[in-house]
């Protein structure tokens, strides 16, 4: 397992949603310098890291919607670190979880050297990812296959509802995430 331990003056710990952010900036000391809940835009994180941007690195647990933030970051020049969700033990294992402690204990994990780094794919290898990785999930059983089917449909569509930070513009979510008839009678036979 891999952990970020480069130096900085700040560190930035962001609990991404698809629609929202909470963003908590801590100096090298550990006080805190910022502490937002704001839309998940481009705009308003700018906005937000404007006075620590000059040795900053950002922080956000891997999730399915952190594709534009580090695009961002790499197109700003602002060092950017993706979280092992399954090894961020920190966030899942404490008895009080909201966005607001989320977002400080990804930015403490990064100040300490203890986050786990997972692979940030380069823009031009995601396509062929969610490619092999929509072929894998067809090979399980019919029913892990219906579920993986639906979370990544929702995954996909939540992407896609995301501001592109260089076109700004976002799809929106379908009304609806359809489950194919199959799918759906052998749920119920499950159950």
């Amino acid at each position: 397992m891999r952990f970020y331990t480069t130096p900085h003056r700040y560190y930035c710990g962001i609990d991404l949603h698809a629609r929202r952010m909470y963003i908590c900036v801590l100096d090298a000391e550990g006080q805190i310098r910022v502490h937002r809940n704001g839309p998940a835009t481009p705009e308003h994180f700018l906005a937000t890291i404007a006075p620590y941007r000059e040795d900053l690195v950002v922080a956000v647990e891997c999730i399915f919607t952190w594709y534009w933030l580090a695009d961002l970051c790499a197109q700003e020049g602002i060092a950017f670190v993706l979280g092992h969700a399954l090894y961020m033990k920190a966030i899942h294992g404490g008895k009080a979880k909201n966005d607001k402690i989320d977002a400080h204990k990804i930015a403490v994990l990064v100040r300490g050297g203890m986050l786990p780094m997972a692979y940030v794919y380069p823009r031009e290898m995601r396509a062929t990812r969610t490619s092999c990785a929509g072929a894998a999930t067809s090979r399980g059983s019919a029913r892990s296959c219906s579920r993986t089917s639906k979370t990544r449909r929702a995954s996909i569509c939540c992407r896609r509802s995301a501001r592109s930070p260089t076109t700004g513009t976002a799809s929106g979510w379908p009304s609806t995430f359809a489950t194919p008839r199959s799918a759906r009678a052998s749920r119920r036979t499950w159950r």
